[in-house]
């Protein structure tokens, strides 16, 4: 089962090199994943102290009344792949984007990606390559029909 996070691909410009991570969850929440309802659209990728979490994924919960979906949840990484991934986002001022959820074999995985924040006009040019819509609207008046 894979989750992606479509927001991340217009909102960064992302670069090949991924990391998976493994992520900590609780029962609840592995099982809101097997039913895919897990939305990372919100989402991102903080170090803090050393460590990696993931900071207001939603995942919701059912049958619990005390719980916080968009809970901080840490991230398991080697400490050379934390030093490696914060030197890269320092050097070229990149951030750390989630870009996909998926399970390996029992095991519940995070794929982290590298990307630098598009700018507004950058996103309209996307939309516009992605739609071939050019900005110019053509409407046709009773006598040209």
């Amino acid at each position: 089962m894979r989750i992606f996070n479509k927001r991340a691909r217009f909102e960064y410009e992302l670069t090949p090199e991924k990391v998976e991570a493994g992520i900590v969850l609780k029962g609840v929440e592995a099982k809101s994943f097997r039913d895919n309802r897990i939305d990372l659209s919100q989402s991102h990728v903080r170090v803090l102290n050393g460590e990696v979490f993931l900071i207001n994924a939603n995942i919701p919960a059912k049958g619990i009344l005390k719980y916080e979906p968009t809970r901080m949840r840490k991230l398991l990484l080697h400490r050379s792949e934390i030093l490696a991934l914060v030197t890269k986002t320092k050097q070229k001022n990149l951030q750390i984007v989630p870009t996909m959820m998926y399970n390996r074999k029992r095991r519940i995985k995070l794929e982290l990606t590298l990307g630098k924040a598009k700018r507004q006009f950058e996103k309209k040019d996307s939309i516009k390559q992605k739609t071939g819509f050019d900005g110019k609207l053509f409407y046709k008046t009773a006598s040209q029909v």
